[in-house]
């Protein structure tokens, strides 16, 4: 069975009818699911829901010509064996990405941390004038504008700089280049201004 795009992913719609079933069919004919593909009621098929923690987390569907039979208990056994493996590598993949969030949040918040007062008002005002995650800014000029000296502006650069949040760069007359390098920083920035 081709997909009439020549892609090899399941559309959002019959992805979502995948994810609405919650037990195992087996010998399904594709027709029922794949009714937009030619030649889909050609082909049998078993989905498997992949569910881990209470959590549904996708569908392993398996397929084959009708010609070649229906699936047999021991093929269902591998495939729901498959299903498991699967639903423990996403879980893995899950708690690492999770794990890796709040890695970035406990190191931004060991750098607003290190952070004086006046140095934690600047960086405020440096990321009002960061248009996104990237930016040329004057500091001379923000610090005018605010009201304190450039080199508070500065440390307070650095110390991000230091602790890995952010990248920044001088460009002389024409200011210095800053890039966040940690997502978390701008939202929890964002929440300390609450």
């Amino acid at each position: 069975m081709r997909f009439r795009n020549n892609e090899k992913y399941i559309g959002y719609s019959i992805n979502d009818q995948l994810l609405s079933i919650m037990d195992v069919k087996e010998n399904q004919s594709m027709e029922t699911i794949f009714s937009e593909f030619p030649n889909s009621e050609n082909y049998i098929g078993c989905v498997i829901p992949i569910v881990a923690g209470g959590q549904r987390l996708g569908t392993f569907l398996i397929y084959k010509e009708k010609v070649d039979g229906n699936y047999d208990v021991s093929d269902l056994i591998l495939a729901e064996y498959g299903a498991t493996i699967m639903a423990v590598e996403l879980l893995t993949s899950l708690h690492e990405e999770k794990e890796e969030e709040e890695r970035k949040l406990q190191i931004v918040k060991s750098a607003i941390n290190t952070l004086s007062y006046s140095e934690l008002e600047a960086i405020f005002h440096v990321f009002d004038k960061l248009e996104g995650k990237e930016g040329l800014l004057i500091a001379s000029k923000i610090a005018d504008k605010v009201g304190i000296t450039r080199s508070v502006i500065v440390n307070a650069l650095r110390k991000f700089e230091s602790a890995g949040v952010i990248e920044s760069r001088s460009l002389g007359m024409k200011g210095t280049y800053i890039k966040v390098l940690n997502d978390s920083l701008i939202s929890e920035l964002e929440s300390l201004r609450k």
